[in-house]
Order: structure tokens, then C-alpha cells, then sequence
């Protein structure tokens, strides 16, 4: 498994009057990467999700430079059911970054990318024996959500290296749905099954062993994760003295949030990464037989690296205002699901008279809607807006729920746009269907 840090790669200027998602406003338009939205939305239609490539990469560097800063042999996995666009990943591999993968087609994708094997770490939950022998087949590393995949593992395809994933018990996020730990969690496993785990691994003859949690997502404090990571080490301890074995890989997972309301601090990363490698030192000093430290950020890279444009369809004023958009939830789920914010921008033209509106979509849902009783420009049909921090879990948790096809996406860099996966079709949304015959007959 190698070690390392960012590559010298594209970077982009940074934008005048910046959005919490760096898209800036010039002259009554609104840009993103030094591309104008309406230019995007002209080209390519909408709804598009529109990334800027160089925010990737800042942030990328920033999170890379606070843990590099403080522990030497260190390894970034991006999360990459956050932002699963073979053009993100290809740009986290050009960045040195590896790939955290949630099952078999996500690590195939990200070899897709460019990705090395032992550039991978696969952490399925309730993974089959099916998916486990590939993956030890394709060469990734492999997390166990779950002792009893360990009954997979037989004969010649006993693996050098296995982590498994702990439940510590506590966990935080934005909302219920991103608590990924605790007693109603069903990830990982507690201090008990875990011990009974490393032990079983052990017997088969595994001798190169990690240990992993992930707790939550979107957290801004970061004095949390010292706290969990002290909680993670202190459980990696007793199974290193019940067991008899030591850890050569901590993975503290991701967490790490971004704001998304105006007012709200961004996460002190400089201060989670002093936090975590105190509490790495205090366990393991810091000489070079230190295990690596490794991390799984996807929200903190992608987040607010992407917005969402969309047009609006129509103006229903009465008791409410609804302005409804070309983008659902089937578009984008995180604010029905979650009951997310996310802050929406007027995109074509300068703001003037403003009211109070609910902006949603045109799915057959009444939990449809991007924002509720917000106040926003006066808008009309054509007008063109602007969800921001629509980069991590928005193309990759949409649907085609009420026949609608996915929408597109393209890349910017310095100006320069081009389309990277192109807008579904009807035939996208039935091609893999078939009537039986008798099916096809007309009723007499």
C-alpha cells in the first residue's frame, strides 16, 4: 500500500464574491469555475449538475496537507459513493487520493479510473461470498462489516491484510438518517463480536490486521472527532491485548461536513487533524513502526464543489407561493430524504423584488421540494436558479421515479466547459425491459 500525497495538477482562480459553494455572481449571472450558468444551461440543458474541477482539488489539498502536516504515513480514501462521476474519481487519482468503495461495482469503477487494487478499500455491508471472493480476486483491501463474512474466506483465498469495522457505540451527523453508529446502527460491530472476529481471523492464518469506524456524516465540530477517535483507539487497545495481535492500518472513516447556511463556520480541519494525531501519538508514539492513519472523506471533497441549475416552469401564487422547477427529487433527494438546506440562487439575471416561496419539483410527491417558505427573488418561467453543495449524493442518489429520465453533468476549469455524462433518455429509463408477447396482444 503506498503513501502518498497530492500531485501538481489544474487549479482554478479563485472566484470574486464567493457562494458557500465558490460559484460568485458577475454582473446579475452567476459563475461557477469562471463559467456562466446560463451559458451551461443554454448548452447543455437543464436540470445539470455543474462541477468545478479546480474546488476539487483545493479541497482535496487542504484535508491532504492538515493530516500530512501531523502524521507521516498517512493515506486519504475518497468516498466515492458521495460522487461516483468517473471524471471526479479520475481527478482524486491524478491527486494521489484512494478510492473507499461500498461494494464490488464501485471498486470495478474506480479501477475503471485509473484506480490500483491496493489503492482500493472495500467496506460492504452484509457483503455475500460471491462479492468477497471477487474482491480478494481484483486485489483491493477488504473491511468486514460483519464477523460472519469471515465464512467466506477459505483455502487459498485467505488474504495477507483484513480490517474490520467497529461500532464505538456514539455517533453524530446532520441528520438521524447519517448516524452511523450506535445501538440502532446497523453498521459495524461492537468491542465483543470484534474481538471474536480478529481472533477468527487470526485462526485462518491472517496476520495484517486494521481496524475502522465510521461514525457520522457532515459534522462542523471538530472537536468530535478527537473524542471518537480516542473512543476507536481505546477499543483498538483491548483487542490488540485480548487478541494478541497489533494494528498496522486505524481508518477513522469520514464525517468531516461543510456549511450550508449562511452564518455557519466552516469545519476547523487544521484543528480535527491536530485533535486526531494527538490521540494517534498518545497510542502509537510517532516512530516509523506507527500504523498508517487513514481517512475516508467524499461531502468535504465533492460537496460544494457542484450546484444543480435547473429552470423554473411555473409561478402558482395564492395562499402559497410555489415556484416549480425541472428538478425533483428524483434530481435530487437529500432535501425530501433528509430535509436538507440547501441554499438556491437566482442564476440569469440581477435580484430585485423578493418574496417569501417554496421551491419544488414536478414528481407526484408533496415532500417534492428543494426549499420551503424561503425568501427569494421574484421569479418567473425561464428563469434559471442555482442549488448549491449539490456535489456529494446528487447524481449518485437520483432516480428515475415517474419515468424521468437522469439528468446530465459537465466539468469547468478555468472557463472551459465539457459535458461528462450525457441526459438520459426514455430509452435509457425502459431499454433494459421486455414484455412477454402474450403481453402485446390487444384486447378483444
Amino acid at each position: 500500500m503506498r503513501t502518498r500525497g497530492p500531485r501538481k495538477g489544474a487549479t482554478s482562480k479563485k472566484p470574486v464574491k464567493e457562494t458557500a459553494s465558490g460559484a460568485s455572481k458577475i454582473g446579475g449571472v452567476l459563475r461557477i469555475g469562471g463559467a456562466s450558468c446560463v451559458e451551461l444551461a443554454d448548452c447543455y440543458g437543464t436540470p445539470l449538475y455543474v462541477t468545478d474541477e479546480g474546488r476539487i482539488r483545493e479541497n482535496y489539498r487542504r484535508i491532504w496537507h492538515a493530516f500530512a502536516n501531523r502524521w507521516r504515513n498517512l493515506r486519504v480514501y475518497y468516498a466515492v459513493k458521495a460522487n461516483a462521476n468517473l471524471s471526479v474519481l479520475s481527478i482524486l487519482r491524478q491527486e494521489g487520493a484512494g478510492a473507499d468503495c461500498s461494494g464490488v461495482e464501485e471498486a470495478r469503477l474506480a479501477m475503471m479510473a485509473g484506480f490500483r487494487p491496493d489503492d482500493i478499500l472495500l467496506t460492504a455491508s452484509y457483503i455475500n461470498a460471491t462479492d468477497l471472493k471477487t474482491a480478494l480476486a481484483l486485489g483491493v483491501r477488504v473491511n468486514l462489516d460483519d464477523a460472519s463474512a469471515l465464512d467466506h474466506i477459505t483455502g487459498e483465498g485467505i488474504p495477507a491484510f483484513i480490517s474490520m469495522r467497529i461500532n464505538p457505540g456514539v455517533g453524530r451527523g446532520h441528520h438521524a438518517g447519517v448516524v452511523t453508529a450506535g445501538r440502532d446502527s446497523k453498521f459495524g460491530m461492537d468491542e465483543t463480536a470484534a474481538v471474536d472476529a480478529y481472533e477468527k481471523a487470526k485462526a485462518l492464518g491472517i496476520r495484517d490486521f486494521g481496524i475502522h469506524m465510521m461514525a457520522g456524516s457532515g459534522s462542523l465540530d471538530a472537536d468530535y472527532f478527537g473524542e471518537i477517535t480516542k473512543k476507536l483507539l481505546g477499543i483498538a487497545d483491548e483487542i490488540s491485548t485480548r487478541v494478541g495481535i497489533e494494528f498496522s492500518f486505524v481508518d477513522l472513516g469520514g464525517g468531516f461536513g461543510i456549511p450550508h447556511r449562511n452564518g455557519e463556520r466552516p469545519l476547523d480541519i487544521n484543528r480535527a487533524a491536530t485533535l486526531i494525531t494527538d490521540e494517534m501519538k498518545a497510542s502509537f508514539g510517532s516512530s516509523d513502526r506507527a500504523p498508517v492513519l487513514a481517512i475516508e472523506p467524499g461531502r468535504y471533497i465533492v460537496g460544494d464543489s457542484t450546484i444543480l441549475l435547473a429552470r423554473v416552469r411555473s409561478v402558482k401564487r395564492g395562499v402559497k407561493t410555489f415556484v416549480g422547477i425541472d428538478a425533483g427529487m428524483n434530481t435530487f433527494v437529500r432535501p425530501a430524504l433528509y430535509g436538507a438546506y440547501h441554499e438556491i440562487l437566482l442564476a440569469n439575471r440581477g435580484e430585485k423584488d423578493m418574496e417569501t416561496v417554496s421551491v419544488c419539483g414536478t414528481i407526484c410527491e408533496n415532500t417534492d421540494l428543494m426549499a420551503k417558505d424561503v425568501l427569494l427573488p421574484k421569479m418567473e418561467p425561464g428563469d434559471l436558479v442555482a442549488i448549491l453543495n449539490a456535489g456529494a449524493y446528487g447524481f449518485s442518489m437520483s432516480s428515475q421515479y415517474n419515468t424521468n429520465p437522469r439528468p446530465a453533468e459537465a466539468l469547468v476549469l478555468d472557463g472551459t466547459h465539457q459535458l461528462t455524462r450525457e441526459r438520459e433518455t426514455l430509452s435509457d429509463v425502459i431499454g433494459r425491459q421486455h414484455v412477454p408477447p402474450r403481453l402485446t396482444r390487444q384486447a378483444n
